[in-house]
């Protein structure tokens, strides 16, 4: 997997011709969640944070979280985190990937704090995915299965690796990448917020140098269970951020998703240029069945 992500970033480094382009990029986000096919609560969260037109320098922050735990318990934790990391990030003075990671650890110590003093919180959780975009640069870090994937130069890369039981079985080799897409136990997480007072959050080690054109999307395990790399490929890819998340919930449902499903869409653009103009229902009739002729 890393190795397809090295292979569309290159080296990993840009030189001072691309950074310099790169600073004016635009960022537009679209954020969806939703309950799913078979839960009446959804216990997803997400929170998306785009700058005022007037200071493009600011930072874009993005952040799903998938609760775990019980109704009460599962809401309660996600909740907190999309709460507290906006907020701890913004309020922090360090760099960006270091202020990231102590929000999202802060947010842990809360959520276990508050599951300490409730019994009917006791052992609740969050998965956490937060993206941090501030041209040239994005920063990564998170925690569970929660995903971010991005879409350059018509390709797919999970920028992520699921802190999960069968994902760990993949890096020993005793499963395929394929076996543990379909493992009945694909969804037991090793990391999560909240269940121990303190989690290792993982953070990409270099920011990612970004183009004109890339896309970024986020989503809990809900969107991944039921959609293939190339469903959520087909569904991103030249679409405006509001219709292809919109389109990835709706797909999701109509496949049958058991689980919460949330999706948020980034996109960076040139300044001046315009998102895809088809009209919305129009373009997310033909996503839909594009979607429907993968399977």
């Amino acid at each position: 997997m890393f190795e397809k992500v090295r292979s569309l970033f290159g080296s990993g480094h840009a030189n001072a011709r691309e950074l310099a382009a790169a600073r004016n990029l635009v960022v537009r986000g679209f954020a969806e969640s939703h309950p799913g096919m078979a839960r009446q609560v959804n216990e997803d969260r997400v929170a998306l944070h785009l700058p005022p037109s007037s200071r493009p320098d600011r930072a874009t922050l993005a952040l799903v979280a998938d609760g775990m735990g019980g109704v009460r318990g599962g809401d309660t934790a996600s909740e907190l985190a999309i709460q507290m990391i906006p907020r701890l990030y913004f309020e922090s003075t360090d760099s960006p990937g270091r202020a990231l990671e102590q929000a999202i650890q802060t947010a842990g110590r809360e959520i276990y704090a508050q599951a300490q003093r409730n019994p009917h919180l006791d052992g609740m959780g969050t998965t956490c995915v937060a993206l941090v975009v501030i041209p040239p640069y994005a920063w990564v870090a998170w925690v569970g299965d929660s995903r971010l994937y991005l879409v350059r130069d018509g390709k797919l890369a999970q920028l992520t690796e699921d802190h999960s039981v069968v994902q760990e079985m993949v890096r020993k080799g005793l499963l395929t990448q394929d076996e543990a897409d379909h493992h009945d136990d694909r969804n037991l997480v090793t990391r999560s917020l909240g269940v121990h007072r303190k989690v290792e959050v993982e953070v990409r080690e270099k920011p990612l140098p970004l183009r004109a054109g890339d896309g970024f999307l986020l989503c809990s395990d809900g969107l991944t269970d039921v959609l293939t790399a190339a469903d959520l490929l087909s569904a991103i890819q030249g679409v405006p951020v509001d219709i292809a998340s919109k389109t990835l919930i709706s797909e999701a449902n109509r496949r049958g998703a058991t689980d919460n499903i949330s999706a948020i869409v980034l996109t960076l653009t040139e300044p001046g240029s315009a998102e895809v103009t088809d009209l919305a229902a129009t373009r997310e009739y033909d996503i839909s069945r594009k979607l429907r002729q993968t399977r």
